[in-house]
């Protein structure tokens, strides 16, 4: 079952450049423990938080298809491929959720997590982004592990909690996870704060073999 999981049998993680008109950066490689070492440290505040500041979901990358950013990360992450109607509405197909390590076989099943929150990406750095920057931030496809698709009951336990605050139900993919949160935290420069950095600490000391690869988003 996990050959079919995005990126789940391979160590490392791999994204993708945010748009196919970017400017090429260094992409980087660190074991897990050092990534973590790399994280900018600061203090964290939610004060003047609106998820309206994200303008998601935007336009896709495919006018072709009709679908929005949701639509072509579902489109994209489906194991099996599902038929695409007027207005990008999605039947059949079938996805697996690696959160909670369940089957869906209906969109409307699915939740499209951001997977270091839209919140906490306001807590670390991006209440000083432009508009723009925090639209691509919500909307960003350009990496394999920003966005994923998830059980709804999955996406709303975890809710915007960050990695000291909750872990997947799924213990086996807690190395996974921890990885691609930090890779999407050092994709976009975001600091995280010293309970946040002892979790993750913890967390990796039962993860010797990981590995993160991330490209710097300018």
């Amino acid at each position: 079952m996990k050959a079919v999981l995005r990126g789940l049998a391979a160590a490392s993680l791999a994204v993708l450049p945010l748009t196919a008109s970017s400017p090429a950066h260094a992409v980087e490689t660190l074991p897990l423990t050092e990534a973590i070492a790399a994280l900018p440290v600061g203090k964290e505040s939610r004060e003047g938080y609106d998820r309206n500041t994200f303008r998601h979901w935007n336009a896709g990358t495919d006018p072709s298809d009709g679908c929005n950013t949701r639509g072509e990360v579902l489109l994209s992450e489906a194991v099996e491929p599902p038929t695409i109607g007027p207005g990008c509405r999605l039947s059949g197909g079938r996805w697996w959720s690696y959160y909670d390590q369940v089957w869906v076989t209906s969109a409307s099943g699915l939740d499209l997590d951001h997977l270091v929150p839209l919140a906490e990406s306001w807590d670390s750095g991006a209440s000083v982004w432009s508009a723009q920057r925090r639209e691509a931030y919500a909307n960003d496809q350009g990496s394999a592990v920003s966005l994923v698709a998830v059980t709804a009951r999955s996406n709303r336990s975890k809710a915007d909690q960050d990695p000291a605050q909750w872990l997947p139900p799924a213990g086996e993919v807690h190395c996974r996870y921890v990885a691609e949160w930090v890779a999407t935290k050092l994709r976009w420069s975001l600091t995280a704060d010293d309970t946040k950095v002892a979790a993750l600490d913890e967390v990796a000391t039962g993860c010797p073999d990981q590995t993160v690869t991330y490209e710097p988003v300018p």
